[in-house]
């Protein structure tokens, strides 16, 4: 009994000492958490799904199977063996020193357009809920996405209400571009935790495409260069393109969502390499709609904010291959503008590109309006801007018209264009509610 009681104490003094000072739903467990889905290959019959359990799972399995009616479905599911990659937590001093698991799996040979079911565990006795989503169409078909500017901020207290009503708003959306700066300090689990509680299982459910921002790098102590945020590669599964700088790697990329090109920068540095990348992108791109996205704002809306280079090298670009939208963070406000676009034959303006940085966090600035005056020699127009308020946007694709909506966070419509698109000519125009501040 004696001995009993020593083995109890020792396993509540050392094998606990780790968790101390966390929160549950910081603590990791045989049970699967930070479950999120992720593009890895054709959307039409691929899907990438990662999560995290403690180091005592040594093996992360999945299951999927076509949806059904009832728990029929469960007798037909195929089974994967998960990439299980050990993680230090204790990388960053800021974290405690746990050590952790993620686990991956790449859903292939999916057949398109069908409702799947899957789950992840251990394969035996530790499982997560069975979890639903859908895959693409091979073909053009209408869509509906999600965008978020930076959340960074207090993420569990005030970015949760606005996540959870673009739930509301778009139940069924395909997926979600996150603008950059999900949380505030790169390396911080207690954030990254935060941000995951946040969304619970939407996460799970919409497929995410993630960008990083300038938050997403930090020094691993102070006389370090700053470095990719460590969790980003174990818990996000994401195209390597491999003829990109090492650095780059899982931070740009290109998604084919049903004829729409959704090409995904790293705005923080090696922009030159990335110019080209660009240009290769949108000149091999045979999608109807092409859609880029980084954090660093194009055209800047706040004070003290300006991304010259991008003006410089990659506006040329999206101008000669006519990019429908570029979706942006970083500035804390909100601001929609277009790039007019004069016809050779200078009948009427013609729609170039529509560009937005948005903000879904709780930090706000200010706009810049004397700043934003400058765009004018880039032939950048304002069209609806605001400030100190949070918003998420819902983009709906369907035929030739592209519908793009701003909600704040109560879920009320702020802001609405629509593009109207020529496929054989290119030509666009523009209907649009305009709203000022």
């Amino acid at each position: 009994m004696i001995s009993f009681f020593i083995f109890l104490t020792f396993h509540y003094v050392f094998g606990q000492n780790h968790h101390e000072g966390l929160h549950h739903w910081e603590i990791p467990s045989k049970n699967p958490d930070r479950i999120i889905l992720t593009f890895f290959g054709n959307p039409a019959t691929s899907r990438a799904v990662t999560w995290r359990t403690d180091s005592s799972i040594k093996n992360g399995v999945a299951q999927i199977a076509e949806a059904t009616v009832n728990s029929s479905f469960v007798k037909k599911t195929i089974r994967y063996k998960a990439i299980t990659e050990p993680f230090d937590l204790g990388l960053y001093k800021g974290n405690n020193s746990l050590n952790v698991h993620y686990h991956s799996v790449v859903f292939q040979k999916l057949q398109p357009d069908k409702l799947y079911a899957y789950r992840v565990g251990d394969g035996i006795k530790y499982w997560s809920e069975w979890i639903q989503f859908k895959t693409a169409k091979e073909e053009y078909a209408p869509t509906k996405f999600v965008y978020f500017g930076d959340a960074q901020n207090d993420v569990l207290s005030h970015w949760s209400r606005v996540i959870r009503m673009a739930y509301q708003k778009a139940p069924n959306a395909s997926f979600v571009i996150h603008a950059g700066d999900l949380i505030n300090t790169a390396h911080s689990d207690y954030e990254w935790a935060q941000w995951y509680k946040a969304g619970g299982f939407i996460h799970s459910q919409w497929t995410a495409i993630p960008v990083v921002g300038n938050h997403e790098f930090q020094p691993l102590n102070n006389k370090d260069e700053r470095k990719l945020a460590i969790q980003w590669r174990p818990q996000f599964t994401l195209p390597l393109v491999e003829e990109l700088n090492e650095k780059l790697h899982e931070t740009v990329y290109t998604v084919d969502y049903q004829d729409i090109r959704i090409i995904v920068l790293n705005s923080n540095g090696i922009l030159e390499k990335q110019t080209n990348y660009i240009e290769q992108q949108l000149k091999t791109s045979t999608a109807k709609w092409n859609i880029v996205t980084s954090h660093h704002s194009v055209f800047s809306p706040a004070a003290g904010r300006d991304f010259k280079y991008a003006r410089k090298k990659w506006k040329p670009l999206f101008d000669q291959y006519n990019v429908d939208l570029v979706l942006n963070g970083h500035d804390h406000t909100y601001a929609r503008g277009h790039v007019p676009k004069i016809s050779t034959n200078k009948e009427s303006e013609n729609l170039g590109t529509i560009y937005v940085t948005s903000v879904s966090g709780p930090k706000q600035y200010y706009l810049d309006k004397e700043h934003i005056q400058t765009y004018l020699k880039d032939g950048y127009q304002l069209d609806s801007s605001a400030e100190q308020t949070q918003f998420f946007q819902v983009i709906n694709v369907v035929d030739n018209k592209l519908t793009y909506i701003a909600y704040n966070a109560l879920g009320e419509e702020y802001d609405r264009a629509e593009i109207i698109k020529d496929f054989n000519t290119g030509k666009k125009k523009l209907l649009q509610t305009k709203k000022e501040n």
